[in-house]
């Protein structure tokens, strides 16, 4: 096989994850990422079922078990901080629990040297022909490649410029969520609190062996016309949504005011009856979205990088037939994390009255329901390297 070029659009999980694959099966990589530098912000996440394996495959697990954050569990209270709850650490951190900022460092510090990285400029277009793809760049200059991959996440900019606009697959699941590093003034001790507010709920954790802690804001709302890229409004849009509040809310608004990692969005799937085109193919939250509420996508990410590039490499760089394989390989498995993104959305926000008792005699999860969180499953294929 001669030794095909792939793009790959974003430097965040999937996309080095990929790279690193596609370098054990003899391919040449580049990664281009909009941000001028590794993002360290973001929510915890974790692994489960099929994701720990592939990590366990990769060869990374104990690399980032060295950032497990530890967490025992989470306490529910109320607005005057009264407890409703305790949930097992299980269903706050799966198997293994890392900060996205922290897995993003592993990913790139094993993959920088056999891949080739360009921070600070996005794809502008792509022309695809029977040689390649003809690429063209906000700052670099224009090169082709074999193939070019997705891996920019549920915002893609490589899925709107080969597959249309993101409104066609975006589905928003009527939830906001917003995220930042604050101190750990509560002297929590490998825990969290998650306060809940009727349509609205608080949650704060300790992170980096108790050195500092992790906020969360989330809330019901209609699909609104804040801007994704305007901080300031995001920040104005909470604090107008949380006003008022009690427990700990007026200290975390006044930490939002000045984080300087702030991260905000609406929670939506992405659903797509189709993840490629000619030789764009589209990876991660890019492809298919399970939205945070799943817990699967981290998962999601590293078994897509790993199926995907697995079969690049057993067809011998024939895109069409390995774009084939991966979608049907992954495509149930994407369905079951979907439903458990819906299923966990739709119970974060129980009935204003429900008590634990009631969401455990109830049809859908719930937060008292489990002892931790539902896992999909895949049969993962053995790949030769």
């Amino acid at each position: 096989m001669n030794q095909k070029s792939v793009l790959i659009s974003g430097a965040s999980i999937a996309g080095p994850a990929l790279a690193l694959w596609l370098h054990r099966y003899g391919f040449r990589t580049t990664l281009v990422e909009l941000a001028p530098d590794l993002r360290d912000g973001g929510h915890a996440i974790d692994f489960r079922g099929a994701g720990m394996d592939v990590l366990k495959r990769m060869g990374l697990f104990e690399a980032v078990r060295e950032h497990d954050t530890a967490m025992k569990g989470m306490t529910v209270v109320n607005g005057e901080g009264e407890t409703l709850a305790t949930l097992p650490a299980e269903f706050m951190s799966g198997e293994l629990e890392v900060l996205r900022g922290d897995l993003t460092r592993v990913l790139y510090e094993t993959t920088r040297r056999d891949a080739e990285y360009v921070f600070g400029d996005s794809i502008t277009s792509m022309v695809q022909s029977a040689d390649g793809v003809h690429v063209e760049f906000e700052k670099g200059e224009p090169r082709t490649f074999d193939l070019v991959v997705g891996a920019d996440g549920a915002h893609s900019n490589v899925r709107r410029l080969v597959f249309g606009p993101e409104s066609e697959y975006a589905h928003d699941l009527g939830l906001r969520s917003a995220v930042f590093r604050a101190p750990n003034y509560l002297d929590l001790d490998h825990r969290g609190v998650l306060c809940r507010l009727g349509d609205k709920a608080a949650m704060i954790f300790s992170a980096r062996n108790n050195t500092e802690a992790l906020a969360g804001l989330f809330c019901t709302a209609p699909p609104t016309d804040v801007d994704r890229r305007d901080i300031a409004a995001q920040k104005r849009f909470l604090a107008e949504r949380f006003a008022g509040e009690g427990w700990e809310i007026p200290r975390l608004l006044d930490l939002m005011e000045n984080a300087d990692d702030f991260f905000f969005d609406g929670i939506n799937q992405i659903r797509m009856d189709t993840w490629s085109r000619g030789r764009v193919v589209l990876l991660g939250d890019a492809a298919y979205c399970a939205a945070p509420t799943s817990g699967m996508g981290t998962s999601q990410a590293l078994v897509g990088a790993y199926v995907l590039a697995g079969e690049l490499a057993a067809a011998a760089g024939d895109h069409e037939t390995a774009y084939a394989a991966f979608e049907k390989e992954m495509r149930d498995y994407v369905d079951q994390n979907q439903v458990l993104g819906r299923r966990l959305a739709e119970s974060f926000f129980p009935e204003e009255g429900d008590s634990p008792e009631e969401e455990e005699d109830g049809d859908g999860p719930g937060l008292y329901a489990m002892d931790e969180a539902p896992v999909s499953t895949i049969d993962l294929k053995e790949y030769q390297v």
